[in-house]
């Protein structure tokens, strides 16, 4: 199958959403399709107002209907509710072409975090983005619920998986290789943060606990600069490659997840496949991914769970990283790809 996927959401950027569509796109090739992938990469771009480190494609209609022609996919599916998948949508409406679009992030969310913008302003616009469209793919059965909620009814499970030949076990070479990444004057035990260093993701409520040993923060982001100097006492490593990130995953003792706003949580799944317990607020993301499975603490109280999670053996939070798998997780993508009679949504008539 001719698959185009148009996304806002690309390299350079480092997020779980570029990560799912890559490892997505290596999976879809390899089950032997063929995939244009539509990125900001090949347009004129500004950088987003409130994040800079993010390129926004402007006016992309003209060069994207070009592209989408030339290629004559069998299934599209648009990524991310940015330019590019708004131009993509119109053009799919105007042309009565089925597609397919998928909710990643909580955008309503976070741009009320950023400039306080209503929820119902942000989710009336969810509903026209992706109302045209076949399937809304949503990550968990809880995300699929709220967007149900608020009057998004066309949404599917499209789950995530985790790449466990990279994210695994430590052993005795990658502790001998561990010092080239972590001073040596780390204390443990080590309470771990790995992300975007942004206002949504609540950091703030892990580092100002009163934790023991060490606290470490992996990624970049606009509030990097001046988190280093409201918490000087945490290690900071930047933005690190899956191999570097591994290595901090498995020298690591509890991983903290203090996010209220993801829909899913990537980094659960690595650290987990690392045997790095986790510690999370009792929310969407955590709560569809620990389930039940012991490999994690989920509390009101973040401190407490840190400390309990401390407890947690390692070859539990393996085991249930295990049962997550990118192939499973691309067949369900390509299952609700499958183009559909236009007749079957009548608002693809409409714009």
């Amino acid at each position: 199958m001719r698959i185009s996927i148009i996304t806002d959401a690309w390299e350079p950027q480092v997020n779980g959403v570029v990560r799912t569509l890559k490892q997505t796109l290596t999976e879809l090739i390899a089950m032997g399709h063929e995939v244009d992938m539509i990125t900001p990469n090949e347009f004129f771009t500004v950088p987003c107002p409130t994040y800079p480190t993010i390129s926004l494609a402007v006016y992309p209609r003209l060069k994207l209907a070009k592209r989408l022609k030339a290629f004559a996919p069998d299934a599209m599916h648009i990524a991310t509710e940015g330019p590019l998948g708004i131009a993509a949508r119109n053009y799919a409406v105007r042309n009565k072409l089925p597609f397919s679009t998928a909710y990643h992030t909580r955008f309503p969310e976070y741009v009320k975090a950023r400039i306080n913008i209503p929820l119902h302003w942000t989710y009336r616009f969810l509903r026209w983005f992706h109302g045209p469209a076949m399937a809304v793919m949503a990550p968990t059965s809880v995300v699929k619920q709220d967007l149900e909620k608020y009057g998004i009814d066309n949404t599917v499970l499209w789950s995530r998986g985790v790449d466990l030949d990279v994210f695994k076990l430590p052993t005795n070479e990658d502790e001998s290789e561990a010092p080239s990444l972590i001073p040596d004057s780390s204390p443990y035990p080590v309470f771990l943060y790995v992300g975007r260093v942004a206002v949504e993701k609540n950091i703030d409520a892990f580092l100002r606990l009163d934790l023991p040993g060490t606290k470490w923060v992996v990624g970049g982001g606009p509030g990097l600069s001046d988190m280093k100097k409201k918490y000087p006492d945490a290690m900071y490593f930047g933005e690190l490659n899956k191999y570097e990130l591994a290595k901090i995953y498995a020298a690591a003792d509890v991983f903290v997840f203090p996010s209220k706003t993801d829909t899913f949580g990537l980094v659960l799944l690595e650290a987990m496949a690392c045997g790095l317990p986790v510690a999370a607020y009792p929310v969407t993301g955590p709560i569809d991914v620990l389930g039940d499975s012991g490999a994690g603490v989920m509390h009101d109280d973040l401190r407490e769970a840190c400390l309990q999670a401390l407890h947690i053996d390692r070859a539990i939070a393996r085991a249930h990283a295990e049962t997550f798998s990118w192939r499973a997780a691309t067949e369900q993508f390509e299952y609700y790809l499958r183009p559909a009679p236009v007749e079957s949504n009548p608002m693809l008539a409409t714009d």
